[in-house]
């Protein structure tokens, strides 16, 4: 049974979520503050975690910050703060995915069961990606559509497979831009966008309407299955 830590300060949101997870089978442990999530995460070690930012005592940035010192758990941001700095914080300090709120359970649950799917063997223990339009051999480090190969820039090859070694989670612009060019270049989100548009190109079925390497604006992009 995957277990869930939900940390939210307002109790009709913990009783709403635990209610709806408990009903689709997922185990809930419940928390108000981020240093009783901190607790709850070291005894009962959930496979998910669902935090809202703004919590009495420590925020929940520093709730993320602290569980990257030790876990490795997929944590989902719910939060009502909506502007485009706080979501670039949550991501930076190491969250996978950010929800705001007022949310659908239907979205909710979709980003769980991505989140659920990342902590089980993924391309690092399979080293082959397939998808609908094209497949990334991770080992032999390139990509066939129809059959044929598809010729890949060093870069783009990086910016892909940062991607892919990811899926379903969200990775910041600047989380991004650091780790296929370098932190001198965390600004230059139009690099990301000419070169995430040449991938297209070369891998969607319709480039217009990506079905695989999909952006998330203002935030980030993220690469499904």
């Amino acid at each position: 049974m995957t277990r869930v830590l939900v940390v939210d300060d307002e109790p009709q949101i913990r009783r709403a979520l635990r209610t709806n997870l408990a009903a689709r089978g997922y185990e809930v442990d419940l928390a108000e503050s981020g240093e009783q999530a901190l607790d709850l995460a070291a005894t009962s070690h959930p496979d998910v975690v669902i935090l809202d930012l703004g919590l009495p005592g420590i925020d929940g940035i520093a709730v993320v910050e602290g569980l990257r010192g030790w876990t490795k758990v997929p944590i989902i941001v719910l939060s009502v703060r909506d502007a485009e700095a706080d979501k670039i914080a949550a991501l930076d300090a190491g969250a996978d995915d950010y929800v705001t709120k007022p949310f659908s359970m239907g979205e909710l649950l979709a980003r769980l069961r991505a989140a659920t799917r990342r902590g089980t063997p993924g391309p690092d223990e399979a080293p082959t990606v397939v998808t609908d339009a094209f497949t990334v051999d991770l080992a032999a480090k390139r990509v066939l559509r129809d059959g044929a190969e598809v010729h890949l820039t060093p870069t783009e090859w990086q910016l892909l497979e940062t991607l892919v070694r990811n899926p379903g989670r969200l990775i910041s612009q600047r989380q991004l831009l650091q780790t296929v060019w370098g932190p001198q270049y965390e600004r230059e989100t139009n690099y990301l966008r000419v070169y995430l548009a040449q991938l297209r190109r070369k891998l969607e079925a319709d480039p217009s309407r990506p079905k695989h390497l999909i952006t998330e604006p203002g935030m980030g992009y993220r690469f499904e299955a």
